[in-house]
């Protein structure tokens, strides 16, 4: 039977990362070990740790969004109609300084139109159409059920895109913020390690330099 000995099997990952954590708060202390040192890992570890819980914040908020906006616009999907709109008056024939945009240019003005509801009844209003719209254009309109123009419901893709960008904005707040509330950390840290090692100069230089000898022989 062979003697040779077997190579150590490494440790397994979530033994190794429960060796790390305890090494980190302090339950089993390195022999060259500073206590700021261990303030340092301490400091690292909560940044991690707080990264990931700004993610699944951020995550969570956004979806929460999104599934609170979706029902309304699938509601409003299902209470307006989308109908077309006939321009009776060309742009040319309006005053452009009563357009909703007056004081600017837009590229939508305001025209004379008229639409029929599902049941049968004609409307006649103001919409808005584009400049190029000319008399017997057909708009697309979102009418209620008294057949009045309404805001169109929202887009499932766009909500989708401002739900995410709004975690996405949450995301990178919460780690701007950890991230300087780190960099304090380590700045505090580091100069509380400076002062430390300064201290122990002090005391440690004359011996070193052996100008404590002297100063007793004097």
């Amino acid at each position: 039977m062979s003697s040779t000995p077997r190579p150590a099997r490494p440790a397994s990952l979530p033994r190794r990362a429960g060796r790390q954590l305890r090494r980190t708060f302090g339950a089993r202390h390195e022999p060259l070990a500073r206590p700021v040192d261990r303030s340092r890992a301490r400091a690292w570890l909560s940044a991690v740790l707080g990264a990931m819980l700004a993610v699944a914040l951020s995550a969570g908020g956004a979806l929460l969004l999104h599934r609170s906006t979706a029902p309304r616009a699938d509601a409003d999907r299902g209470r307006l109609t989308r109908v077309d709109a006939v321009v009776r008056d060309t742009p040319e024939h309006l005053a452009v300084t009563g357009s909703r945009f007056s004081g600017g240019y837009s590229s939508r003005i305001d025209v004379d139109a008229a639409w029929t509801t599902p049941d049968g009844t004609e409307h006649l209003g103001t919409v808005q159409a584009p400049r190029s719209a000319v008399t017997g254009s057909h708009i697309p309109l979102w009418i209620d059920g008294a057949g009045e123009v309404s805001a169109p419901p929202a887009d499932p893709t766009a909500l989708a895109v401002s739900a995410a960008c709004t975690g996405a904005g949450a995301l990178l707040t919460l780690l701007a913020l950890l991230a300087l509330g780190v960099r304090l950390r380590l700045h505090t840290l580091d100069r509380r390690a400076e002062t430390a090692w300064t201290e122990d100069w002090a005391r440690l230089e004359p011996l070193w330099s052996g100008r404590a000898g002297h100063r007793q022989e004097d």
